[in-house]
């Protein structure tokens, strides 16, 4: 390679390492290598029919892409919340069983079982919606408002919100026979791709001309650097925080229809179990400060992938689903360390002392 290839692949490749993006992204290229090398099978997809007979693709690739998809949806508006508030919303599974309980009780009415619907599906969408965003309006007023920590704040509804959701539905477990419920979940007729898949990018598009054209990220962003400071800018802290938890509520929801749509019912107990501990981890691997200030959105649903991504290595490295967790926390651990501002401040000074050195050997 000549040398001012070289120079420029280098100058890149470190500028590239000083971007936010760089270890959700590296830590994505290491899992598509190790498969490659175990087995290229791995990335193979198939399209063949489902129990209807319409055409769907299968495969690993479309398993992550599909089960990560609400995943992806929550860690934008963890995302904020982080940045905004510098603590995470915990009782984002517990608020999924709700909204869930929420759409079911809607279509199912008094009913434990129906194959007709007795409400539009938007309208049970919708509904479930407000639902979730009073709840992320609650949450939101008892940290910008009364100042509460907000892993604490969060706390009651972790604590509670399953039961909610059990008293919504009398502790009943509707079933949802209606096929049309399940097109939001599994695939439209005629579609191969997995329905979550769009759901997710519809989010993902929403978000990036939201804060292209407001000054939402702008505000966020101060108001999680310096709150005193934004507020002597004319801007009000306590309203931009309680904006993000709303706005989590509303992501909330979203990711709630899917679960619900998926299996066209609900377990209070278990549905979204610990998935605001993933949503935490995906913000933490796109190297976003959990004590607030600057985010990136991209990042946070990049690490999402990559958490759905190391799930599904495991699986197919047939690790015990008991210890998957272990095995997971390793992994996750050592890539939340490797994206911690400090440990990327000292790579960037030994780079930095490194770098002159390789340029002085090869002028000589």
């Amino acid at each position: 390679m000549p040398k001012t290839i070289k120079n420029k692949f280098v100058r890149g490749l470190s500028g590239l390492a000083h971007k936010q993006i760089f270890i959700p992204f590296v830590a994505l290229m290491l899992l598509v290598i190790i498969n490659l090398i175990a087995d290229p099978s791995f990335f193979s997809i198939t399209l063949g029919t489902n129990s209807a007979g319409y055409p769907v693709l299968s495969g690993n690739v479309v398993t992550i892409l599909n089960n990560a998809s609400e995943l992806a949806i929550l860690a934008i508006g963890m995302t904020l919340v982080t940045a905004a508030s510098g603590g995470q919303d915990i009782s984002v599974g517990a608020t999924i069983a709700i909204s869930g309980s929420v759409v079911l009780r809607v279509l199912c009415g008094t009913s434990t079982q129906v194959t007709t619907l007795q409400a539009p599906i938007i309208v049970a969408f919708l509904i479930s919606c407000v639902v979730s965003m009073f709840f992320g309006a609650f949450n939101g007023v008892l940290v910008a408002k009364f100042k509460i920590q907000p892993m604490v704040a969060t706390l009651i509804l972790f604590t509670a919100g399953r039961s909610i959701a059990a008293w919504i539905n009398n502790n009943r477990l509707p079933i949802v026979s209606d096929a049309t419920f399940g097109y939001f979940g599994n695939f439209i007729p005629g579609c191969p791709i997995p329905t979550p898949v769009f759901i997710a990018a519809a989010c993902m598009i929403v978000i990036a001309l939201v804060l292209k054209f407001t000054n939402l990220g702008l505000y966020v962003q101060s108001v999680g650097i310096n709150a005193q400071s934004s507020r002597l800018n004319g801007i009000n802290p306590a309203f931009i925080k309680f904006l993000t938890y709303v706005i989590l509520g509303l992501c909330v929801a979203v990711a709630a229809f899917i679960k619900v749509s998926r299996n066209a019912t609900i377990n209070y107990s278990v549905v979204a179990k610990d998935i605001e501990m993933d949503a935490i981890l995906a913000v933490a691997l796109g190297g976003n400060a959990l004590s607030g200030g600057k985010f990136s959105i991209s990042s946070s649903v990049i690490g999402a992938y990559v958490i759905q991504f190391l799930t599904t290595t495991l699986y197919s490295f047939r690790v015990q689903s008991d210890a998957l967790s272990a095995y997971k926390a390793v992994v996750v651990i050592i890539l939340v360390v490797l994206s911690a501002p400090i440990v990327r401040e000292k790579l960037s000074e030994v780079w930095k002392k490194i770098a002159p050195k390789k340029a002085v050997k090869e002028a000589n």
